[in-house]
């Protein structure tokens, strides 16, 4: 919202006017910008719309939090962080003395189930039942930990074979049917990535079997030539994390799985936010603590083989 708004209004503002302009001022990612825009239209401006931003009070926004769908924790966390975010905004533009979103925690969520990394055993089955050409996608999500829009705008030019590297650049998101290439999820998403040394004579074999010549050639195209859409994948993906027994691993979940594996080697924080391209250390450090839980399964493990035995 411009600035000066605030000291040019000379009437009551309501919620939907403001949260409008608030939004048009935002630089955001097309994603992040449909999301908010989603909330709004199904949240927040059903209940809030057509009133003044002064007349919404601290209870207004309490009861309206507690009669949001329970079943949808991470909607109504969005939803409640949302509005909390407009609203202090609408503080610093003198237009409301304080604001009402006071409920602790009403902006967090927890993760309603625990993801479980894929084992290597569990990897190597999923990247065997995947056609050929899709195989190094799997390998490159979960040893180096990338998203799924970073493939699929990831270009025979980012790959560097002589220092074992991938330029991650640009992410390629699809909002509402449109296909938007632009940069990475955040800041911290533009960066360098070592490629397991392992990985390389499969990459290789790729490029040379299966993307076109030249530096803007995507390494894993659409069958027309197109940035790959997630449905595409997900025909091939589904069967392949059936056939490897675990029907509950979302792609997503390989980069989890990159991450864990990263963090396994004894990476410090600073080395996993780098690799994964995260921004704030809190996104980083659950996959430490996802580590040395692993660490303690192992050792148990280990105790387990003398347990029959008599130790000194």
């Amino acid at each position: 919202m411009d600035p000066t708004l605030a000291r040019t209004v000379d009437r009551p503002l309501f919620l939907a006017e403001y949260a409008d302009a608030w939004l048009e001022g935002r630089e955001l990612k097309p994603r992040t910008r449909a999301h908010y825009r989603q909330l709004l239209d199904t949240r927040i401006l059903p209940a809030f719309g057509e009133k003044e931003l002064a007349a919404i009070t601290p209870v207004d926004v309490r009861l309206w939090h507690a009669g949001m769908d329970a079943r949808k924790p991470t909607i109504r966390a969005h939803a409640y962080a949302l509005l909390r975010t407009i609203f202090t905004t609408a503080v610093a533009d003198d237009l409301v003395t304080s604001n009402p979103c006071r409920i602790r925690g009403g902006g967090a969520t927890k993760r309603a189930k625990a993801i479980r990394p894929a084992t290597l055993a569990e990897l190597e089955s999923l990247t065997a039942a995947m056609p050929t050409r899709l195989q190094p996608m799997v390998l490159l999500a979960a040893w180096c930990a990338l998203r799924f829009g970073e493939l699929a705008e990831l270009r025979r030019g980012d790959v560097d074979l002589k220092r074992a590297t991938l330029r991650i650049r640009r992410g390629v998101v699809r909002v509402d049917s449109e296909v938007i290439i632009g940069t990475p999820k955040s800041v911290a998403g533009v960066r360098d990535v070592a490629i397991p040394p392992h990985l390389m004579p499969t990459l290789e074999r790729h490029l040379a079997e299966h993307v076109a010549p030249g530096r803007d050639a995507l390494v894993f195209p659409a069958a027309d030539g197109r940035n790959m859409s997630p449905n595409s994948l997900y025909w091939h993906y589904y069967p392949a994390r059936r056939a490897a027994g675990r029907p509950d691993l979302r792609f997503h979940d390989l980069r989890h799985t990159g991450a864990v594996l990263a963090a396994s080697t004894g990476a410090t924080l600073a080395e996993l936010m780098a690799r994964l391209g995260h921004s704030t250390p809190a996104a980083a450090m659950k996959y430490q603590h996802a580590a040395a839980d692993r660490d303690r399964a192992i050792a148990d493990a280990l105790s387990a083989l003398v347990a029959p035995q008599r130790t000194v």
